[in-house]
Protein backbone atom coordinates (compact mmCIF):
# COMPACT_ATOMS: atom_id res chain seq x y z
CA UNK A 1 0.00 0.00 0.00
CA UNK A 2 1.65 3.51 -1.22
CA UNK A 3 1.58 6.82 0.74
CA UNK A 4 -0.21 7.93 -2.47
CA UNK A 5 -3.30 5.29 -2.21
CA UNK A 6 -3.58 5.82 1.37
CA UNK A 7 -3.73 9.63 1.63
CA UNK A 8 -7.00 11.21 2.54
CA UNK A 9 -8.82 7.92 1.75
CA UNK A 10 -11.09 6.02 4.25
CA UNK A 11 -9.34 3.05 5.51
CA UNK A 12 -10.74 -0.40 7.09
CA UNK A 13 -9.34 -3.08 9.07
CA UNK A 14 -11.06 -6.28 7.79
CA UNK A 15 -10.53 -10.30 8.97
CA UNK A 16 -10.47 -13.33 6.77
CA UNK A 17 -9.76 -11.45 3.39
CA UNK A 18 -7.80 -14.24 1.72
CA UNK A 19 -11.21 -15.68 0.21
CA UNK A 20 -15.29 -16.11 0.42
CA UNK A 21 -17.00 -12.61 2.05
CA UNK A 22 -13.79 -11.25 3.48
CA UNK A 23 -12.41 -11.20 0.66
CA UNK A 24 -15.48 -9.74 -1.47
CA UNK A 25 -16.13 -6.55 1.52
CA UNK A 26 -12.37 -5.86 1.04
CA UNK A 27 -12.56 -5.70 -2.75
CA UNK A 28 -15.79 -3.97 -2.57
CA UNK A 29 -13.90 -0.93 -0.41
CA UNK A 30 -11.16 -0.90 -2.24
CA UNK A 31 -13.56 -0.33 -5.23
CA UNK A 32 -15.10 2.70 -3.94
CA UNK A 33 -11.72 4.10 -2.92
CA UNK A 34 -11.23 2.96 0.68
CA UNK A 35 -7.59 1.05 1.80
CA UNK A 36 -7.59 -1.62 3.40
CA UNK A 37 -5.15 -3.95 5.86
CA UNK A 38 -6.34 -7.32 5.69
CA UNK A 39 -5.41 -10.27 8.68
CA UNK A 40 -5.14 -13.57 7.37
CA UNK A 41 -4.24 -16.53 8.59
CA UNK A 42 -3.07 -17.31 5.18
CA UNK A 43 -1.04 -15.57 2.47
CA UNK A 44 -2.91 -12.00 1.16
CA UNK A 45 -4.64 -12.97 -1.99
CA UNK A 46 -5.60 -9.71 -3.17
CA UNK A 47 -2.73 -7.77 -4.93
CA UNK A 48 -3.69 -3.70 -4.87
CA UNK A 49 -1.68 -0.55 -4.03
CA UNK A 50 -4.93 0.29 -2.04
CA UNK A 51 -4.41 -3.31 -0.03
CA UNK A 52 -1.58 -4.50 2.70
CA UNK A 53 -1.92 -7.99 4.06
CA UNK A 54 -1.22 -9.40 7.91
CA UNK A 55 -0.42 -13.03 8.55
CA UNK A 56 -2.00 -13.31 11.72
CA UNK A 57 -3.37 -16.37 13.84
CA UNK A 58 -6.59 -14.10 15.38
CA UNK A 59 -7.02 -17.13 17.99
CA UNK A 60 -3.99 -16.09 19.70
CA UNK A 61 -5.50 -12.69 20.87
CA UNK A 62 -3.18 -12.00 23.29
CA UNK A 63 -1.07 -10.69 19.75
CA UNK A 64 -3.81 -8.46 18.73
CA UNK A 65 -2.77 -5.67 20.53
CA UNK A 66 0.94 -5.46 19.82
CA UNK A 67 -0.26 -6.81 15.91
CA UNK A 68 -1.78 -3.54 15.53
CA UNK A 69 0.41 -0.83 17.44
CA UNK A 70 1.49 0.53 13.62
CA UNK A 71 -2.23 1.19 12.75
CA UNK A 72 -3.07 4.33 14.19
CA UNK A 73 -5.31 6.09 11.45
CA UNK A 74 -8.57 3.78 10.86
CA UNK A 75 -11.86 4.60 10.11
CA UNK A 76 -13.89 0.68 10.16
CA UNK A 77 -13.29 -2.84 11.67
CA UNK A 78 -15.06 -5.46 9.65
CA UNK A 79 -14.98 -8.45 11.57
CA UNK A 80 -15.19 -11.47 8.84
CA UNK A 81 -12.90 -14.01 9.48
CA UNK A 82 -14.59 -16.95 10.55
CA UNK A 83 -14.93 -21.47 10.25
CA UNK A 84 -18.03 -23.75 11.08
CA UNK A 85 -17.37 -27.33 13.05
CA UNK A 86 -20.72 -29.24 13.07
CA UNK A 87 -21.83 -32.01 15.61
CA UNK A 88 -24.86 -32.58 17.81
CA UNK A 89 -25.64 -33.49 21.40
CA UNK A 90 -23.36 -36.06 22.70
CA UNK A 91 -20.73 -35.63 19.98
CA UNK A 92 -19.67 -31.97 20.60
CA UNK A 93 -16.08 -31.47 20.57
CA UNK A 94 -14.94 -28.54 22.96
CA UNK A 95 -12.04 -28.24 21.14
CA UNK A 96 -13.48 -26.88 18.19
CA UNK A 97 -15.77 -25.30 20.38
CA UNK A 98 -13.59 -22.85 21.91
CA UNK A 99 -12.00 -22.55 18.54
CA UNK A 100 -14.84 -20.76 17.38
CA UNK A 101 -15.17 -18.96 20.44
CA UNK A 102 -11.56 -18.07 20.23
CA UNK A 103 -11.61 -16.71 16.37
CA UNK A 104 -15.70 -15.07 16.06
CA UNK A 105 -15.89 -13.56 19.53
CA UNK A 106 -12.64 -13.60 21.66
CA UNK A 107 -10.74 -11.92 18.53
CA UNK A 108 -13.97 -9.44 18.21
CA UNK A 109 -13.55 -8.27 21.31
CA UNK A 110 -9.93 -7.61 21.53
CA UNK A 111 -9.79 -5.88 17.87
CA UNK A 112 -12.76 -3.91 18.61
CA UNK A 113 -11.31 -2.64 22.21
CA UNK A 114 -8.07 -1.88 20.26
CA UNK A 115 -9.61 -0.18 17.77
CA UNK A 116 -12.40 1.33 18.89
CA UNK A 117 -10.53 4.29 20.93
CA UNK A 118 -8.78 5.31 17.49
CA UNK A 119 -11.81 5.67 15.49
CA UNK A 120 -12.64 9.02 14.50
CA UNK A 121 -15.98 10.28 15.27
CA UNK A 122 -18.85 8.83 12.98
CA UNK A 123 -16.71 5.73 12.50
CA UNK A 124 -17.70 2.03 11.86
CA UNK A 125 -17.75 -1.77 13.07
CA UNK A 126 -19.10 -4.44 11.45
CA UNK A 127 -19.36 -7.77 12.47
CA UNK A 128 -20.07 -11.07 10.37
CA UNK A 129 -22.52 -13.00 11.96
CA UNK A 130 -24.74 -15.87 10.68
CA UNK A 131 -28.68 -16.63 10.73
CA UNK A 132 -27.86 -19.64 12.43
CA UNK A 133 -27.24 -17.56 15.52
CA UNK A 134 -31.02 -18.18 16.30
CA UNK A 135 -30.37 -21.96 16.63
CA UNK A 136 -29.67 -24.76 14.03
CA UNK A 137 -29.74 -28.48 14.97
CA UNK A 138 -25.75 -29.57 14.65
CA UNK A 139 -24.46 -26.20 14.96
CA UNK A 140 -25.10 -24.98 18.41
CA UNK A 141 -20.93 -23.96 19.05
CA UNK A 142 -21.24 -22.25 16.12
CA UNK A 143 -24.32 -20.54 16.69
CA UNK A 144 -23.70 -19.84 19.94
CA UNK A 145 -20.47 -17.61 18.74
CA UNK A 146 -22.26 -16.02 16.53
CA UNK A 147 -25.29 -15.01 19.12
CA UNK A 148 -22.37 -13.75 21.30
CA UNK A 149 -21.62 -11.01 18.41
CA UNK A 150 -24.87 -9.80 18.74
CA UNK A 151 -24.82 -9.15 22.82
CA UNK A 152 -21.51 -7.39 22.06
CA UNK A 153 -22.65 -5.28 18.87
CA UNK A 154 -25.53 -3.93 20.56
CA UNK A 155 -23.47 -3.42 24.05
CA UNK A 156 -20.91 -1.58 22.00
CA UNK A 157 -23.34 0.47 20.19
CA UNK A 158 -24.65 1.66 23.37
CA UNK A 159 -21.50 3.03 24.88
CA UNK A 160 -20.09 4.24 21.28
CA UNK A 161 -23.27 6.60 20.37
CA UNK A 162 -22.22 9.33 21.80
CA UNK A 163 -19.17 9.44 19.25
CA UNK A 164 -21.74 8.72 16.43
CA UNK A 165 -19.98 5.30 15.93
CA UNK A 166 -22.09 2.36 14.54
CA UNK A 167 -21.92 -1.16 15.17
CA UNK A 168 -24.02 -3.64 13.49
CA UNK A 169 -24.10 -7.27 12.78
CA UNK A 170 -24.55 -8.67 9.22
CA UNK A 171 -26.18 -12.18 9.61
CA UNK A 172 -26.28 -14.00 6.24
CA UNK A 173 -27.81 -17.20 5.29
CA UNK A 174 -25.83 -20.16 3.41
CA UNK A 175 -23.72 -17.72 1.53
CA UNK A 176 -21.93 -19.48 -1.71
CA UNK A 177 -18.18 -19.42 -0.63
CA UNK A 178 -15.84 -22.35 -0.12
CA UNK A 179 -16.93 -22.61 3.20
CA UNK A 180 -20.39 -23.69 2.14
CA UNK A 181 -18.38 -26.42 0.42
CA UNK A 182 -16.24 -27.57 3.60
CA UNK A 183 -16.12 -30.82 4.48
CA UNK A 184 -16.48 -30.25 7.56
CA UNK A 185 -20.16 -29.18 7.01
CA UNK A 186 -20.51 -33.23 6.53
CA UNK A 187 -24.20 -33.62 7.62
CA UNK A 188 -25.62 -30.67 8.18
CA UNK A 189 -26.03 -29.55 4.59
CA UNK A 190 -27.46 -26.20 3.77
CA UNK A 191 -30.70 -25.83 2.78
CA UNK A 192 -31.54 -24.14 -0.71
CA UNK A 193 -33.33 -20.73 0.21
CA UNK A 194 -36.98 -19.97 -1.47
CA UNK A 195 -34.99 -18.04 -3.53
CA UNK A 196 -33.85 -20.69 -5.26
CA UNK A 197 -30.07 -19.67 -4.92
CA UNK A 198 -27.48 -19.07 -1.93
CA UNK A 199 -26.70 -15.44 -0.67
CA UNK A 200 -23.49 -14.25 -3.18
CA UNK A 201 -20.66 -12.82 -1.27
CA UNK A 202 -20.64 -10.00 -3.19
CA UNK A 203 -24.55 -9.08 -1.89
CA UNK A 204 -22.75 -9.50 1.77
CA UNK A 205 -20.16 -6.80 0.58
CA UNK A 206 -22.83 -4.49 -0.83
CA UNK A 207 -24.56 -4.41 2.57
CA UNK A 208 -21.44 -4.34 4.49
CA UNK A 209 -20.18 -0.81 1.99
CA UNK A 210 -23.41 0.63 3.08
CA UNK A 211 -23.55 0.34 6.71
CA UNK A 212 -19.56 1.56 6.51
CA UNK A 213 -21.27 4.93 4.46
CA UNK A 214 -22.56 8.32 5.63
CA UNK A 215 -25.79 7.10 4.82
CA UNK A 216 -25.81 4.71 7.30
CA UNK A 217 -24.85 6.50 9.96
CA UNK A 218 -27.71 6.78 11.93
CA UNK A 219 -28.38 2.67 11.76
CA UNK A 220 -26.67 1.07 15.18
CA UNK A 221 -27.10 -1.92 17.69
CA UNK A 222 -28.69 -3.94 14.48
CA UNK A 223 -28.18 -7.86 13.35
CA UNK A 224 -29.27 -7.41 9.63
CA UNK A 225 -30.59 -11.00 7.83
CA UNK A 226 -29.85 -11.52 4.09
CA UNK A 227 -30.91 -15.06 3.65
CA UNK A 228 -33.12 -15.26 0.11
CA UNK A 229 -36.13 -15.68 1.62
CA UNK A 230 -34.62 -18.72 4.40
CA UNK A 231 -35.84 -16.75 7.64
CA UNK A 232 -39.56 -16.78 6.00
Amino acid sequence: MTEAANQGAPHAVVTGTSSGIGRAIAERLIATGWTVTGLDRSLATIVDTRFRGIEADLTETDGIASMLEGITQVTALVHAAGFMRVGRLGELNPDQGAGMWWLHVAAASELANTLAPRLPDGGRIVLIGSRTANGAAGRSQYAATKAALVGMARSWAIELAPRRITVNVIAPAATDTPFLHDPSRAGTEPVLPPMGRFVEASEVAALAAFLLSPEAGAITGQQIVICAGASL
